[in-house]
């Protein structure tokens, strides 16, 4: 099935795919303009950061991935697609659902999250993928999972301490996926309006940081651990601000590509 909408110039749902990140590839490889989007009620070869892999269900959960072709946006500024799909997906989730607004949390650099009983539990994550930075023709992929309409009592068990869904977080009925996206699209679409305008809501993405006053671990490439104060991001570089003592005003900033997991620090 293929639909449109104000902002989206190609929408394609699949049954089953192996990946939605790589559908989108092959599609702006192939001169498809933005936006782009693929969505599937399955995949059997999603992944996540650092070459995790993400899986649910067949219809469980939200799998889509959305391609760009940002010209109008500066290389160093790409992260913001990503950030601008999180929130986007915050504020749809909360409306179809019920939840109240912030609700749904993030937790940097990629995590979408909820705080229950003093516990952080996943919900779910984004992926960026990008190609041809700072040149004529640079696109950008952003693919997102979230546990939709997955019931508590199907979590994985070595999973479900640390996981939860909106099914979970609703207990009163079934997840309306086709809500669920559409909210989505249409909270993505004037998100996408703002930044070709120059614009971005730093203060919705800084004050749903989960990890700002936290005590977290930086796990590095090879695999060191190193216990930190996290004190917020910078909304400019999309950096991680944390406490250094030995850095100019007591503080220094770490980005994405420095770490290869935050993880939060047992209280």
């Amino acid at each position: 099935m293929t639909t449109t909408t104000s902002f989206v110039a190609r929408l394609e749902r699949f049954d089953r795919v192996g990946s939605t990140n790589d559908v989108v590839r092959e599609w702006l490889a192939t001169g498809e303009p933005e936006v782009c989007v693929a969505v599937a009620a399955e995949q059997t070869a999603g992944r996540g950061r650092q070459g995790r892999t993400w899986t649910a269900p067949a219809g469980a959960g939200l799998l889509a991935s959305i391609g760009f072709r940002p010209t109008w946006l500066a290389p160093d500024r790409f992260w913001r697609l990503a950030a601008s799909v999180s929130l986007a997906m915050a504020d749809g989730a909360e409306e179809v659902v019920g939840l109240a607004s912030g609700s749904i949390r993030l937790k940097w650099p990629n995590d979408l999250v909820v705080e229950r009983d003093g516990r952080v539990l996943k919900l779910g994550g984004v992926l960026g993928e990008t190609d041809g930075l700072g040149g004529g023709d640079p696109t950008a992929i952003v693919g997102i999972g979230l546990n939709a309409d997955w019931p508590a009592s199907d979590f994985p068990p070595e999973l479900s301490a640390a996981m939860t869904s909106l099914r979970a977080l609703h207990p009163d009925g079934p997840v309306d996926s086709v809500a669920l996206l559409t909210s989505f699209l249409d909270r993505l679409g004037e998100r996408i309006e703002t930044l070709r305008r120059g614009g971005f809501d730093a203060a919705s993405w800084a004050g749903r940081q989960v990890t700002t006053g936290r005590s977290i671990d930086l796990i590095d490439h090879d695999g060191i651990s190193r216990r930190c104060q996290a004190l917020g991001v910078d909304p400019d570089s999309g950096a991680l601000r944390i406490a250094d003592d030995r850095a100019p005003a007591g503080e220094r900033w770490v980005m994405v590509g420095e770490i290869r997991h935050v993880r939060l620090a047992a209280v």
